[in-house]
C-alpha cells in the first residue's frame, strides 16, 4: 500500500512545479522602449523624434507602434501616427503631411520626423511598441518638444558687404588726409629752393640791381669833402637796412 502513494505524491509534486513554471512570467519575454527626454528646435526647423527598442524576441509582422502627442497645455494625448508591417502617418489635423516615418524595425529603430516645426508644437511625444510575445517590460517612452523662435543669424555674405562700404569709405578718406598733410611741406620746401622772379633782391631796394655791400664798402680813397646836407644824407643812409651797409654816393 506505501508504494502507490509514494507514486502519487512524487506525481503531484511534478504537476505542482509545471504549473508553477508555466504560471511565472518569462524573465525574456520583455521589450524596453527608449527616447530622448527632452528635444529642442527652432521654428521651421526638421526635428528628428528619435525611439528605440530592445527586445528577446525578433520583429515580426505583428509589431507594432504606436505615436501620440499631448499638447503642452494639457489635455488627452492624441496618436497621430501607427505602424504596422508599414507606415500609416497622418494626412489631415495639425501633424497632417508633416509626420515622416524614419525607423528600421529589424535593427530595433522606430524614429519618425516632424516637418517644419511650429510653436504649437510643444508638448510632449509617446513612443509605444509591442512586439509579441515580448508584451512585458517599458513599452513606452516620452519626449518632450520645445520649439521655439528662431533668432535671426547673418550669414557671412552680409558681413563681408558691410565691411566693404564701411572699411573702403575710410581707407579713402584716410588717403586724402595724408596727401593734404604731405602736400604743404612739399610745397614749402619747393618755394625755399626757386625764387619768384619778382621777388626783391639784395641791394635791389635801393636801385641798384645786383649789389653786393661785401664788394663795393668805401675805402678811403673814396672819401671825400662833404658839405653838411650830404653829411645829413651819410647820416640817413647809415640808419638804412644792414643789407645797404657801406654803399657810397658817388666814387673818387
Amino acid at each position: 500500500m506505501r508504494r502507490p502513494l509514494r507514486r502519487t505524491s512524487a506525481l503531484n509534486v511534478v504537476l505542482l512545479l509545471y504549473w508553477l513554471c508555466c504560471l511565472a512570467p518569462s524573465p525574456v519575454s520583455s521589450i524596453i522602449v527608449t527616447t530622448p527626454p527632452e528635444v529642442h528646435a527652432s521654428k521651421g526647423d526638421t526635428v528628428t523624434l528619435s525611439c528605440s527598442f530592445t527586445s528577446t524576441s525578433r520583429p515580426t509582422s505583428r509589431m507594432t507602434v504606436d505615436w501620440s502627442y499631448r499638447p503642452q497645455s494639457g489635455g488627452p494625448p492624441m496618436m497621430f501616427l501607427h505602424f504596422s508591417s508599414r507606415a500609416y502617418p497622418p494626412t489631415e489635423g495639425q501633424f497632417g503631411g508633416r509626420i515622416r516615418w524614419q525607423g528600421t524595425p529589424a535593427r530595433g529603430d522606430a524614429s519618425i520626423s516632424l516637418v517644419n516645426a511650429t510653436l504649437n508644437d510643444n508638448g510632449t511625444f509617446t513612443c509605444t511598441v509591442r512586439n509579441p510575445p515580448d508584451v512585458h517590460g517599458s513599452t513606452t517612452s516620452h519626449t518632450v518638444l520645445t520649439v521655439t523662435p528662431r533668432v535671426p543669424s547673418i550669414r557671412f555674405s552680409d558681413v563681408a558687404v558691410l565691411l566693404f562700404f564701411i572699411l573702403l569709405p575710410s581707407a579713402v578718406i584716410t588717403l586724402i588726409l595724408i596727401g593734404r598733410m604731405m602736400c604743404p611741406k612739399k610745397e614749402r620746401n619747393q618755394s625755399k629752393a626757386h625764387r619768384s622772379p619778382i621777388e626783391v633782391t639784395e641791394g635791389d631796394e635801393y636801385g641798384i640791381p645786383g649789389y653786393n655791400h661785401k664788394e663795393d664798402r668805401a675805402k678811403c680813397c673814396d672819401l671825400y669833402v662833404m658839405d653838411s646836407d650830404e653829411e645829413y644824407y651819410l647820416k640817413d643812409f647809415k640808419k638804412r637796412p644792414p643789407e645797404a651797409e657801406g654803399y657810397a654816393d658817388s666814387h673818387c
